[in-house]
């Protein structure tokens, strides 16, 4: 089976690509769903990040408010991103390894997809055999995450500098999907990455 990882920046479309990619057959596992699963309350991840974190972390239902939880992380205290990585990204590796091997065992000669943000800065990119990396302008980004979010320019530009800049990240791909355009036009690589993947699998 073809082990694929597919990355990119904020707010540049990775789940749109992710989408079109499942449209065309392939499962996809996205570890954005994942991680507000394990951020859920019961859950050990839950419990961690609490503890961690404090009660100011938590809405009046008692669950985890993960716009208060960001403005920690990615602006009030240096450090606390990596805390928090700390605590959540082994749960969702190892749930990304075991989708994969149900993928395997499914569908041997198959292509499987994992879509994950920081999948560079962590290093888990190397746990795949191809890697997608998703792009658009900075323009196009930052006008997507005022419309998509309550953020200030000031927090906007905090979560993109958070972040590996888009000019590296696109040097670890195996394939890049421009997602500044249309949807048409984005569906249209997709489609050509997707073929290619298959032709990759089918080896």
């Amino acid at each position: 089976m073809l082990r694929v990882g597919l990355t990119g920046g904020i707010a540049t479309g990775k789940s749109t690509v992710g989408s079109m990619f499942g449209e065309l057959g392939c499962p996809v596992l996205d570890s954005d769903q994942i991680t507000h699963h394990l951020l859920e309350p019961g859950q050990a991840v839950y419990a961690a990040v609490v503890k961690e974190f404090g009660t100011r972390i938590l809405a009046p239902d008692g669950t985890i408010d993960r716009a208060t939880l960001g403005n920690i992380v990615f602006s009030e205290e240096p450090g606390r991103r990596s805390k928090l990585n700390e605590l959540v990204h082994p749960a969702i590796m190892q749930r990304q390894q075991e989708w994969l091997k149900e993928r395997e065992a499914a569908d041997p000669n198959g292509v499987a997809i994992v879509s994950a943000a920081l999948m560079i800065e962590v290093g888990t990119y190397k746990n795949y055999d191809r890697l997608v990396v998703v792009t658009c302008s900075p323009e196009v980004q930052k006008a997507r995450l005022r419309i998509r979010s309550a953020l200030t320019d000031d927090q906007i530009e905090a979560r993109i500098r958070s972040q590996m800049p888009m000019q590296e990240k696109v040097k670890f791909a195996d394939f890049v999907i421009d997602n500044s355009a249309d949807l048409a036009a984005t569906r249209k690589q997709v489609q050509d990455v997707h073929a290619k993947l298959r032709e990759l699998a089918a080896k």
